[in-house]
């Protein structure tokens, strides 16, 4: 067993994917999507659907998400966990949406273009509404709306976002299931023995799934790797952050400082700072490669461009 962790880590691709998964564990996923979107019909049962999705043409971009499923009344569930903050994320997850939109296609018949819902969960190791007013929001329900009546326009089309990080609720504090999943989202791995607030049926099981000892030497291979992997690029981000940063102000500063005056200054630190935030996701990338992750995996945490990371792998290949 890891030293010091008696539970998974549920950020890890290993640790999301045996919670929610695997067809042994289909109640909490049930449990959970009812919890999170507690507006539809009682779901009472998934089926788990192909996570590997191409386009209708070479061109078209490869979609893989996390979990993929759909309900008995045939509404599609995208659940994708995000570790890192990238500049089009929301783009990502309306494209990833087409996908689940488009197959539902009737083809060799007439088809009145009738959809069932679609609903997109984004489960973000990171905060991407910083806003003061927002500070404690942490979960983000969108839908088309007219603009002017604010009223939805459209409502089989849903997008869930969960500020993870925002939560910081104790055991004690516990009240609803809402909580009580965000609670074990983020703190799982912490965690040496069942709170009292989740002594219950599904999350007994939750923590029998969950505890590391109970592994088969293989799936405690496959949890190390995926642990090893979540560190390092935790670290990796953090690192590239720092150093992007403080290179952003230095280079900011310095040329406000040869403009001389207050507006130059201004412009120059955001110019500067502008710079090292694309610096930062080419040092993520680098990072990234040198640890060994695919393209797929380095264009989800930077949002560069797959010919963008094509040349950085061949500038460190002859460096």
């Amino acid at each position: 067993m890891l030293r010091g962790e008696r539970y998974i880590n549920l950020f890890t691709d290993f640790g999301f994917k045996k919670i929610f998964g695997e067809e042994i564990n289909k109640t909490l996923l049930i449990d959970f999507l009812n919890v999170l979107f507690e507006d539809l019909e009682t779901i009472t049962n998934v089926t788990y659907l192909k996570n590997e999705h191409t386009g209708h043409s070479e061109l078209d971009r490869k979609a893989v998400f996390d979990l993929y499923c759909e309900n008995d009344k045939g509404e599609r569930f995208i659940v994708e966990v995000q570790r890192v903050k990238q500049k089009f994320f929301k783009d990502r997850s309306l494209y990833y949406a087409t996908y689940a939109i488009q197959e539902q296609a009737i083809k060799g018949k007439e088809w009145k273009y009738e959809l069932k819902g679609v609903y997109t969960l984004g489960i973000m190791d990171f905060t991407f509404d910083e806003r003061p007013q927002n500070e404690t929001k942490l979960a983000h329900y969108v839908q088309l709306m007219d603009t002017e009546t604010h009223e939805v326009f459209y409502d089989k089309l849903t997008f869930l976002y969960l500020e993870v990080p925002k939560f910081h609720k104790t055991e004690t504090e516990l009240e609803s299931n809402f909580d009580k999943w965000l609670f074990i989202l983020k703190n799982l791995h912490k965690l040496d023995r069942i709170p009292l607030a989740l002594q219950n049926q599904v999350f007994q099981h939750l923590f029998e799934q969950a505890e590391i000892a109970k592994f088969n030497k293989k799936e405690r291979l496959a949890y190390e790797s995926s642990l090893k992997e979540y560190r390092d690029l935790a670290s990796a981000i953090e690192t590239a952050k720092e150093e992007a940063r403080e290179e952003g102000l230095r280079e900011g500063i310095q040329e406000g400082l040869e403009q001389g005056l207050e507006q130059g200054l201004e412009q120059g630190l955001e110019q500067g700072l502008e710079q090292g935030a694309q610096k930062k996701a080419f040092q993520v990338a680098k990072m990234a490669i040198e640890e060994g992750f695919n393209n797929q995996v380095i264009i989800k945490l930077t949002g560069l461009s797959n010919l963008a990371i094509e040349k950085i792998r061949k500038k460190i290949k002859h460096s």
